[in-house]
């Protein structure tokens, strides 16, 4: 990660209790989780551009974006290719790199200023031996994690554009008016200039607001 120890602080007991409070929801929790979230989570913030991550890295932590949005790329010739976008009470990892402990080959990059919570690898690893009830809602996480990955690999596949910025709208509706266009368009696997001409094409079958960043 491209941060220093200054800007890692103990997570507060409201932090943790918003995490507790997202696993807790999805199956109920022994009140051990949440303390034991408060022993070993922490807080970051970063701005806009920050880079928490770097390709060729383990990922080490997972984190839980409390505020702001958090982007996934690679680059390939020298171009950025977004390969995934989260918001609030979303991950933010290398997955496949925290999961498996090996090098990352994409790079994370903060679009809009966040506040993250984290836990490392080791911690996660040991909470699940301590409170094996902890497993479930982890799994439905890593779950949805999947199937979010599912819908990206089929966008992928789209060969058209118009088809692809509609399933990008059925499917991540909340990012189409917070998130910049160079990014979506990377996203999509189209330039800016195709996806702009989509979107008026869109427009004028009333399907969308063309005021989007």
């Amino acid at each position: 990660m491209i941060i220093s120890e200054q800007q890692i602080n103990k997570a507060t007991a409201s932090q943790v209790q918003d995490v507790f409070a997202i696993f807790n929801a999805t199956h109920p929790l022994p009140i051990e989780v949440l303390n034991y979230l408060q022993q070993h989570m922490y807080s970051l913030h970063l701005k806009k551009g920050d880079i928490l991550h770097n390709a060729g890295n383990i990922c080490e932590v997972i984190f839980f974006i409390r505020k702001g949005v958090i982007r996934g790329y690679v680059t390939e010739d020298n171009k950025d290719i977004t390969t995934w976008i989260s918001i609030e009470n979303e991950l933010a990892a290398s997955i496949a790199s925290f999961v498996l402990q090996i090098p990352s080959v994409d790079n994370l990059e903060v679009i809009e200023d966040v506040e993250l919570v984290g836990i490392s690898y080791d911690d996660l690893q040991k909470l699940y031996q301590l409170i094996p009830e902890f497993n479930i809602p982890a799994r439905k996480m890593f779950e949805k994690y999947y199937a979010d990955a599912e819908i990206r690999a089929l966008i992928g596949r789209l060969s058209k554009a118009e088809k692809k910025y509609e399933f990008f709208l059925s499917t991540y509706h909340h990012l189409a008016n917070r998130v910049q266009l160079t990014y979506i368009a990377s996203f999509l696997g189209i330039n800016l200039a195709t996806l702009s001409r989509v979107r008026r094409k869109i427009m004028m079958k009333g399907k969308i607001d063309l005021n989007i960043i």
